[in-house]
């Protein structure tokens, strides 16, 4: 007979599963995303992930602080847009460009989302040291989520990977979204455009004008891919948060059956361990929720944003545990959070190859 930590164990498991789903149309994601998955059924590819703790690296004082201490009340989800040009790449030897993690509140549904920058140097979640966009590459989603896991002292095991096909279908079925085109995007957004349409074979409709405006599917992939403004990738990464929350937006106005509409219209360029059945049931429940902040990793006053390790360029966090001290604190309020042993020894292997 199952003991009752065990039954508690599944109940809250069962849980945070289903508060995954009922955001996942949110999540559906954004920014980033370039993955062009042709699917061969009209069903998501759902992977089953070992999601173990000592599988997926997260430390025993993580655990503790999942099971009864500050982190017992959220739900942490590691979002992915890969580089990939087929199918096969969705799932592994792609680099992740943008790599994000909602955390939702689950008594609030207050979701805060964090970029976490894609050239930042980290370990890889086997002990080598590069840009942590690489990790994705190494091992897919299970090697990218060991790498947060290991260097933000989280405890991350669901995961979403999305195509930009799938990101305009969203955005198109939502009636586009509301997003405000400054002079400098403009000058690159139709350009973004062009590229995407090519791999996609379709027509495209330039952005003419600055100001608030409405932007179809393929209007909002291209804004989210625009890099050469100031600020860089740290401000495409901001992008790419906006359009998540004009996502929220637009899906809070829609009924149930444009959601579901949307979601299926989507689902051949979604990679996921969020089960399909799950987030069909529980697509209704979406105005519960809300993007109530968002911010980036590592934080701008404790990096640098050009570093060089090795001849190569890259963002290197100047002092690791003070991120992610902050992290912990940004996320879940937590004033006194104390890092693991292994991000204390990730960061002085970090300082180590800095200087």
């Amino acid at each position: 007979m199952a003991t009752r930590s065990a039954r508690s164990a599944r109940r809250q498991k069962r849980k945070m599963i289903i508060f995954a789903v009922e955001v996942i149309v949110i999540l559906i994601m954004i920014a980033v995303l370039y993955v062009f998955l042709r699917g061969t059924e009209n069903k998501p590819n759902i992977t089953k992930l070992n999601d173990e703790p000592e599988n997926l690296l997260i430390t025993e004082e993580v655990q503790k602080q999942e099971e009864s201490g500050v982190m017992s009340g959220y739900l942490n989800i590691a979002l992915f847009g890969v580089d990939a040009k087929t199918d096969k790449q969705l799932f592994k030897s792609s680099r992740s460009d943008s790599i994000m993690i909602a955390s939702v509140n689950l008594e609030t549904g207050d979701i805060k989302l964090v970029s976490v920058y894609r050239d930042t140097y980290l370990n890889l979640g086997n002990d080598e040291y590069d840009k942590c966009n690489a990790a994705y590459s190494y091992g897919g989603a299970e090697q990218a989520l060991k790498m947060l896991n290991t260097n933000l002292d989280m405890n991350i095991k669901t995961f979403v990977t999305v195509g930009y096909k799938g990101l305009g279908e969203v955005i198109d079925g939502l009636g586009g979204v509301w997003i405000d085109v400054d002079s400098a995007e403009l000058q690159h957004i139709n350009n973004y455009q062009i590229d995407i349409a090519k791999v996609l074979k379709c027509s495209y409709e330039p952005v003419t004008q600055t100001g608030y405006q409405k932007l179809n599917g393929l209007q909002a992939t291209a804004y989210c891919r625009i890099r050469y403004t100031a600020g860089n990738d740290f401000k495409r990464a901001e992008r790419q948060r906006e359009v998540v929350q004009a996502i929220e937006d637009q899906a809070k106005q829609a009924d149930l059956a444009t959601l579901t509409k949307v979601y299926q219209s989507a689902i051949d360029d979604i990679y996921t361990n969020i089960d399909e059945e799950d987030i069909m049931t529980l697509l209704g429940n979406i105005n519960n929720y809300r993007i109530v902040d968002e911010n980036g990793f590592p934080q701008e006053d404790m990096r640098e944003g050009d570093a060089r390790v090795r001849g190569r360029s890259v963002v290197m966090p100047l002092d690791l545990e003070s991120n992610v001290v902050w992290l912990h604190k940004y996320l879940f309020d937590d004033d006194a959070y104390q890092v693991s042993d292994e991000v204390h020894s990730i960061n002085s292997k970090i300082k180590a190859d800095y200087n």
